[in-house]
């Protein structure tokens, strides 16, 4: 792949608004903005946020695809969470998603986007970063 720019979008209207891409790949860097559990309905997983958690790690496995890579090659992640408390439910879906991955990792509290908004994830891979991951 050339070291041209790409990015991608998962249609969300701060997309737009405010100006970024959920995802942008440069040579064989991946870097997905902070998702959130925002369908295309809205909210998805109310008052759960392992549920917001594995919504926003499907989308971003989706944008790192439309890009050419796998989740496979997330080598960084940032949780952001509205309140410490969850930091367990959130962390066991990571686990779930990355555990035979291990990506370097933080989560931290946060004031999110809305009080609805229990979890925002980003991420960071590197195409073939991955390779012989199982």
């Amino acid at each position: 792949m050339s070291q041209g720019r790409q990015s991608v979008s998962s249609g969300t209207v701060w997309e737009s608004m405010a100006g970024y891409s959920r995802a942008v790949r440069v040579g064989d860097r991946i870097l997905v903005s902070g998702t959130t559990a925002t369908g295309p309905d809205g909210l998805v997983g109310a008052d759960d946020p392992a549920a917001q958690a594995r919504y926003a790690i499907d989308k971003i496995e989706a944008a790192i695809r439309q890009l050419g890579g796998r989740l496979e090659d997330v080598v960084r992640t940032r949780v952001y969470v509205s309140d410490v408390a969850h930091w367990e439910p959130v962390a066991r879906v990571h686990g779930e998603r990355f555990g035979h991955i291990r990506p370097a990792n933080t989560l931290v509290e946060a004031r999110l986007v809305g009080p609805e908004y229990l979890v925002e994830i980003e991420a960071e891979a590197i195409v073939g970063a991955g390779e012989g991951v199982a």
